[in-house]
């Protein structure tokens, strides 16, 4: 019992581990999730390429997609940023992705999906 207590102390203890943020460090400073775009711009300066597209919209509590005709028209369009940015030979290539103007997130990769 005192075993499966001290199993569950630790995983409960180790869970906030797994739920890092990436960061993005650059010359002016470094981004994180909930930075503004103009401070991503003032830090990292202007991208390499960038990319913008509506994301899907899904039924409330669902995983199901809402239908094209019905999704632009009855659903605003969630317009989602990819801005990549190439940090130098021998580093990853960063794509900071941008919701409403926001950092949502930032992935590392050798090319971009």
């Amino acid at each position: 019992m005192k075993l499966l207590k001290l199993a569950c102390v630790t995983v409960l203890v180790g869970l906030p581990c797994l739920a890092a943020a990436e960061s993005l460090r650059c010359p002016g400073g470094i981004v994180a999730e909930g930075d503004s775009r103009l401070s991503v711009i003032y830090k990292c300066g202007q991208p390499a390429l960038t990319d913008t597209y509506c994301a899907p919209v899904y039924y409330g509590g669902t995983l199901h997609v809402v239908p094209e005709p019905y999704a632009s028209t009855v659903v605003p369009c969630q317009q989602i940023e990819q801005w990549l940015y190439e940090r130098g030979p021998g580093e990853m290539m960063a794509t900071v992705f941008l919701r409403s103007g926001v950092v949502q997130s930032i992935e590392y990769g050798r090319q971009p999906r």
